[in-house]
């Protein structure tokens, strides 16, 4: 029996393989149940106690040597098989599904770019704000109701303390620290307490302009949103302005532009005006510049103030806000090929 076990030690010191395949073969035939060692085993519990010290080691050194000469082979076999699949550049590659962008990151990026291009630089701030920065400075009244508990999430133990409901804060921090002639626009998460529905959210994006100089007039700040909307909406676009009221411009107004889907006919995604109201906008409230130590005598500026959501809506016609936040990946696949 101990010649039988030194011979098949030879046998596995001089094995080689040439495929994964031969190695899995030597192992059935040596280590399987019904391998050379489990027959070796089966042998020698009817050796006598005399000679079970030594044939017990060799059948372990056995063991041993073929364990190790399949574990060697393996690693050289794997190794080689993986440096041959690196190398075959017949291989055909894998196949990436590609990502795409939010729609919210597609339509902010493109009001940033245009703006860009007429020399708006970009400027942010922090989403937890004061009331200075919020509402005073941009001459709030204190009883004014976008105060109230209704529209502004209030820190609760510091009343003071609020989530900003308009970019219109960073702003305020921009005037704050540069000297005019101030040129920027404010991108940004902004929060109002109001229910959740196809045409509202509690959170939402704006983007807010901001340019002072001396004379600035409604003239420059109609023909800047005028480029706008031909740059977002095509070159057809027509804008108009209708009076209305904020408390950090006088004069105000809403700005509306021509509905692309039906040429100013009428549909009913601009409810047959013909018209679709797109920003806010007017010249920065005198009271304003000065509560930033602005000389409102020297300097005048507009301002303007966008929902990206809307934007988004009216360009890639969402019919509901709420798409916006539930990451379906059935609604962001429709923009892998927006940039």
């Amino acid at each position: 029996m101990l010649d039988k076990i030194k011979e098949l030690i030879s046998e596995a010191e001089q094995y080689k393989a040439e495929s994964l395949q031969d190695l899995e073969d030597f192992r059935i035939k040596h280590l399987s149940k019904k391998g050379s060692l489990a027959q070796l085993f089966e042998d020698f519990k009817v050796i006598s106690n005399d000679k079970k010290k030594e044939v017990g080691q060799a059948l372990n050194e056995l063991k041993q040597a073929i364990q190790s000469k399949i574990d060697i082979l393996k690693d050289e076999l794997g190794t080689s098989a993986e440096s041959s699949s690196i190398s075959d550049l017949t291989l055909s590659a894998e196949s990436l599904p590609l990502g795409s962008r939010h729609p919210i990151s597609i339509v902010r990026n493109e009001i940033l770019e245009i703006f860009s291009r007429l020399g708006f630089t970009v400027s942010e701030g922090p989403e937890i704000e004061d009331d200075w920065h919020v509402f005073t400075s941009l001459n709030f009244p204190p009883e004014h109701p976008a105060r109230d508990m209704q529209d502004t999430f209030f820190i609760e133990k510091n009343p003071d303390i609020l989530l900003r409901t308009h970019t219109s804060s960073i702003q305020v921090r921009v005037m704050e620290h540069t000297k005019p002639p101030i040129r920027t626009v404010s991108p940004g998460r902004v929060f109002r307490n109001e229910a959740i529905s196809a045409r509202a959210h509690c959170i939402f994006h704006q983007v807010e302009g901001l340019y002072i100089d001396e004379n600035v007039s409604f003239a420059d700040l109609k023909q800047t949103l005028l480029y706008f909307a031909k740059e977002m909406f095509g070159e057809s676009t027509q804008i108009r302005l209708r009076p209305s009221y904020f408390p950090f411009t006088e004069p105000s107004a809403e700005m509306d532009v021509s509905c692309a889907l039906c040429g100013g006919k009428g549909c009913n995604v601009c409810k047959y005006t013909g018209w679709l109201e797109v920003l806010g906008c007017g010249m920065v409230d005198p009271a304003v510049l000065e509560n930033n130590n602005i000389d409102s005598k020297k300097y005048t500026g507009f301002a303007f103030g966008m929902g990206i959501e809307r934007l988004a809506m009216l360009k890639f016609q969402i019919r509901d806000l709420r798409l916006y936040f539930e990451n379906d990946a059935r609604f962001l696949r429709q923009f892998s090929g927006a940039i």
